[in-house]
């Protein structure tokens, strides 16, 4: 990747990362529980969110992470709902933001068709697809049930108590299994979290955006 693409591609990513974080605070600040916003995470400043590690490992090998919002589940109303609710609210942020890139790369398509790519018009149609392709895998990604994903406390708000002890082998083993995964496809070019995340994307990508 070149610097020029490097710079196009940073602002979408920041964006999404802390659209995604703000939006966990944000609900959870609804829900009765404050720690995130006394934590300073009630904020769409990326730099409140950023963790160093994680953001450069999206650059490096496009999956990585941004700081965990702080929940305190005693200070909910309804833990075990609240939290499956608080859990879906990045993903779900991201979505949104993945329609609305949709939206605009119609409009710029319908408005001014296909401009040289090397144009200022060029070059913002790729940042608004890089957004677009960002946002519903960053999206998908974390609505994997393994730990510490998204997907693994929702899948917890999801079960009935009398198994949610099955969960727990996840929240144990949940990261290593992940990074095992990760490491298995840059060693061997054998992509499994791509291959469950990116059909996804190219469906979305087609309602969103109609490419």
């Amino acid at each position: 990747m070149n610097i020029q693409k490097l710079l196009i591609i940073a602002p979408p990513i920041l964006l999404a990362l802390s659209f995604h974080e703000y939006a966990h605070a944000y609900i959870a600040n609804k829900f009765g529980d404050d720690t995130a916003k006394q934590s300073g995470r009630l904020t769409l400043n990326p730099l409140a969110h950023l963790d160093p590690i994680g953001t450069i490992m999206i650059f490096l090998v496009h999956f990585g992470w941004a700081k965990p919002v702080p929940v305190n589940p005693h200070r909910l109303r309804n833990p075990k709902k609240d939290m499956l609710w608080i859990s879906a609210a990045g993903p779900l942020a991201n979505m949104i933001l993945a329609l609305i890139s949709g939206i605009l790369l119609r409009f710029i398509f319908a408005t001014v068709g296909a401009p040289n790519q090397h144009s200022i018009i060029g070059l913002l149609i790729y940042a608004v697809f890089m957004s677009l392709q960002i946002n519903l895998a960053l999206a998908i990604f974390n609505l994997l049930p393994i730990a510490p994903l998204d997907g693994s406390k929702i899948l917890f708000g999801l079960l009935p108590v009398k198994h949610e002890g099955k969960i727990y082998f996840l929240e144990r083993y949940g990261p290593f299994i992940l990074l095992g995964l990760i490491i298995f496809g840059r060693v061997t070019g054998v992509p499994i979290l791509g291959g469950l995340i990116w059909p996804f994307v190219k469906y979305f990508s087609k309602i969103f955006a109609g490419i």
